[in-house]
């Protein structure tokens, strides 16, 4: 057989596998509406645009009622990403464990008497009892560090400043040097000179807070953040925000193209059982052209379904592709020869169409659950994220986010691009490797 002859079987096998898929206008409605659905849902759920802050229902129980922890209290009111019940401990720690709330937060008696004290390395300090929801431990670490700057600034400002119990922690702290005679002398005299250089401060401070805002120009000498915060997000243009349809759209379309190869190799293992197979095979047409058109007309369908998708996120989602055009390009023609060679490897090593399919969408469901497209990868444990690295999927995700919303160069779709192809390359050699080509047509 020439190899022009060869050329133009291959041609009509894909010009048939392609009519036989794209005639069933209803599987292929299902399978462009389907995955832009899905997409749809779970972008909305995640749009910035869309959410409001979410704020942390936390109970607060200040069993010292103290100027100082009446501050603390009146600052933890005022942060936008706590949501403040005060509570008496007892219904405090039945709303958490009620789940009504997420922390409780128990600041102790004697604690505006015993922090400003600590803060001088005065023993003992005060504890603050956090008990939290095990289901909510990322709400801990949130509430932990809210506490902590507001705790911070409340007791900084109230040992360093000039209101009337500014000169409790000192005297405690000069009470301490006298109580210790084992002190070196040095030390003692540089502490009580540090203590008198606060004390100063104070009274200067006092001093101008009695004259007015303008004494002097004196600057005021309140304690407080070292720094302002500014957020910004690190998306591809500065002014564009962030879409989450375009990682939405990128792992849908990632699965339901996959779910297509499965009902690929289905396709060929009918084809067997019903014996138009061993029909191909009697034909003048070589077993490279076979399993070739199938690889060949897949990935022509991937690639087209991959388009329409992203042409739906563009047309009525917003989704832009702020990176390379060719990486985008590269990646789809890359992903889509990855899913063929996958759907040929379902039918190399399937028995029966039934179990066949079962078993290819569980695994296909696993890898596109571990490769990021339903929860973002970056919420998985270290050690699942290096384990997600041995899947296509994540490449695919993570080359789609690039080449999106991160607005990344070509350069950054090069090593995606080619850990796909190797995996096409791998799943075609094992398909090859394990095609039963002398199955008879009734086997089941």
């Amino acid at each position: 057989m020439s190899a022009l002859n060869a050329l133009h079987a291959l041609f009509a096998l894909v010009r048939a596998d392609l009519r036989l898929y794209f005639s069933d206008r209803r599987a292929l409605v299902m399978g462009v509406a389907a995955p832009i659905a899905i997409a749809a849902f779970f972008g909305y759920l995640f749009n910035p645009a869309t959410q409001k802050p979410s704020r942390i229902p936390v109970a607060l129980s200040d069993l010292d009622d103290s100027p100082l922890s009446q501050k603390v209290v009146a600052a933890l009111r005022q942060d936008p990403a706590l949501q403040l019940r005060e509570l008496p401990a007892q219904a405090a720690d039945d709303a958490v464990r009620q789940g009504k709330v997420q922390v409780a937060v128990t600041l102790p008696g004697g604690f505006g008497e015993a922090a400003p004290r600590a803060l001088f390395g005065a023993r003992p300090k005060p504890v603050l009892t956090l008990r939290y929801d095990p289901s909510q431990a990322l709400a801990l670490a949130v509430v932990r560090g809210v506490l902590t700057q507001h705790v911070m600034e409340s007791v900084s400002q109230a040992a360093m400043g000039s209101g009337p119990d500014a000169a409790r922690p000192l005297g405690a702290l000069r009470g301490a040097m006298a109580a210790n005679p084992d002190l070196p002398a040095a030390y003692r005299q540089d502490v009580l000179a540090m203590a008198d250089s606060i004390e100063r401060v104070q009274r200067a401070q006092a001093a101008r807070d009695a004259s007015g805002p303008d004494a002097a120009g004196m600057p005021s000498m309140r304690m407080g953040l070292p720094f302002e915060a500014r957020e910004q997000p690190a998306s591809a243009q500065g002014s564009r925000p962030y879409n989450s349809y375009a990682h939405a759209f990128a792992g849908m379309g990632v699965q339901f193209i996959l779910f297509m190869g499965i009902e690929f190799g289905v396709g060929l293992l009918l084809m067997r059982r019903l014996g138009l197979w061993q029909r191909l095979r009697a034909a003048p047409v070589s077993r490279a052209a076979l399993l070739g058109s199938r690889i060949v007309s897949g990935a022509l369908t991937a690639m087209i379904l991959m388009t329409l998708i992203f042409g739906a996120a563009i047309a009525f989602f917003g989704v832009r592709i702020d990176g390379s055009v060719a990486g985008f390009a590269g990646l789809v023609v890359a992903f889509a020869l990855t899913t063929a060679s996958f759907g040929l490897l379902v039918a190399a090593l399937g028995r029966t169409p039934a179990a066949t399919r079962g078993l290819a969408i569980f695994a296909t469901l696993l890898m596109v659950m571990l490769g990021g497209a339903w929860v973002p990868a970056f919420l998985f444990p270290s050690w699942l994220q290096s384990v997600s690295l041995a899947l296509p999927t994540r490449w695919a995700v993570d080359g789609l986010d690039a080449m999106t919303w991160r607005g990344l160069p070509l350069q950054a779709a090069l090593a995606p691009i080619g850990v796909l192809l190797a995996f096409a390359a791998l799943f075609a050699l094992l398909a090859i490797w394990r095609f039963d080509w002398e199955e008879p047509a009734a086997s089941a």
